[in-house]
């Protein structure tokens, strides 16, 4: 892919195909009224609405989430014992990163309806389920922080797409005022909204990047072991080309976030919440209206704040997504299932295709983030995908590299 840190360099291929539509919003934040609306990873790219400042509503009655709920008891049907790697740990462990052995394992996920927060949603995209084998590899233990970020950006002046404007060419007819770098913000709104539209709780923020989440008043001063965010699947790339790294294929990043286990629904067991634990980062609360912040963050809680799993890794649930390396298809799985592609190291599918918005380019992002509920995202369950466009970022997406044996 083209890094466009190189300036006067013209993209591969053609440019996503943005639709355009200038919100004119006046934000206590921003204080201009412009606003040139991009794609957000999960949306059909429509025009995004600026900034929402307005006071949250009083605190909503909890939803099943929130509620007491009886476990039930959850076989893995359908999932083959996973078969661990001989390999031991090839020397001295690098700095912040786990051994994982490799093996042959189950990939993707049982229907998570009617299980306890498991939300509403078939996650049709990760069946069937298959078996994959996977050589061994290192990972990060947690997301790449921003102060890891900001030593890559000191050592090698990189900038993020984020903080690069808009060009002309992929905004036909836009104002040229209006082309202003920035990012897409989660914008909670004041009241209940209609969960059938996004655009009520996102924004696209001029000045936000991975130095400011929120915003250009937002800063990362103090939270230099939060996740890095903001970032698009070629800073991701980049930083991990920097770091003698890569990222994780879904593969590798489902068989790390297992933790050896077979078939398990989280990364710590079949249970949301063993014994009244909060073991994630997610949303609780009313969604998208209040996070009542039950498990200690109502954003995105710095790395380590929640158990690892059982090969030492934290967060492979909640918090951010994160960046995998494959194109994203919802036949994947099927075709390795009918062996029409490699469940050997697979790599995923050559090209990228979405059902829901033809022609645009997305890679894989697994793990769900700060704002997964079973109101609306439960993909904090293992094996349920995720997918986002690959010059997009979000201040919910972040990443992990993985680095092979030497």
């Amino acid at each position: 892919m083209t890094n466009r840190n190189t300036q006067n360099q013209k993209q591969d291929g053609p440019s996503p195909k943005l639709l355009h539509k200038l919100i004119n919003s006046t934000g206590v934040q921003i204080g201009i009224g412009i606003c040139a609306a991009l794609l957000l990873w999960a949306c059909c790219r429509l025009a995004i609405p600026m900034k929402n400042t307005s006071t949250p509503a009083p605190s909503p009655t909890p939803t099943a989430s929130e509620q007491k709920m009886p476990q039930a008891k959850i076989t893995p049907v359908g999932f083959e014992t996973t078969k661990l790697a001989s390999n031991a740990s090839p020397g001295n462990t690098p700095e912040g990163m786990a051994w994982i052995p490799g093996g042959t394992f189950s990939m993707g996920c049982l229907d998570p309806r009617g299980i306890p927060y498991g939300g509403d949603k078939p996650m049709t995209d990760a069946r069937p389920i298959h078996s994959v084998t996977v050589g061994g590899f290192w990972i990060d233990t947690t997301e790449v922080t921003n102060e890891q970020f900001k030593n890559f950006v000191e050592a090698t002046e990189y900038v993020t797409i984020a903080e690069i404007p808009p060009r002309p060419e992929d905004f036909p007819g836009a104002p040229p005022e209006n082309l202003v770098a920035g990012s897409i913000v989660f914008t909670p709104p004041d009241r209940p909204v209609p969960l059938s539209n996004h655009l009520q709780w996102w924004a696209y923020v001029p000045g936000a990047n991975w130095r400011h989440p929120l915003g250009p008043e937002s800063t990362i001063e103090g939270k230099e072991n939060f996740p890095v965010v903001h970032v698009a699947f070629e800073d991701a790339i980049a930083y991990a080309k920097w770091a003698g790294k890569r990222l994780p294929t879904e593969a590798e990043w489902e068989f790390a976030s297992r933790g050896g286990i077979t078939g398990n629904v989280y990364p710590w067991g079949n249970e949301f919440r063993p014994n009244g634990k909060w073991m994630a980062n997610t949303w609780q609360g009313q969604f998208p209206m209040q996070n009542t912040a039950e498990d200690g963050f109502a954003g995105i809680a710095p790395v380590r704040q929640y158990p690892p799993n059982k090969y030492g890794l934290h967060d492979v649930s909640g918090n951010v997504w994160e960046w995998c390396a494959d194109w994203y298809r919802p036949d994947t799985y099927q075709k390795q299932k009918n062996g029409e592609s490699s469940t050997v190291n697979p790599t995923g599918p050559e090209t990228s295709f979405d059902p829901q918005e033809p022609g645009v380019e997305k890679r894989i992002q697994r793990g769900g983030s700060f704002l997964c509920t079973d109101q609306y995202c439960s993909r904090y369950i293992l094996g349920t995908r995720g997918k986002g466009e690959v010059s997009s970022g979000c201040n919910h997406i972040g990443f992990r590299c993985v680095q092979d044996m030497q």
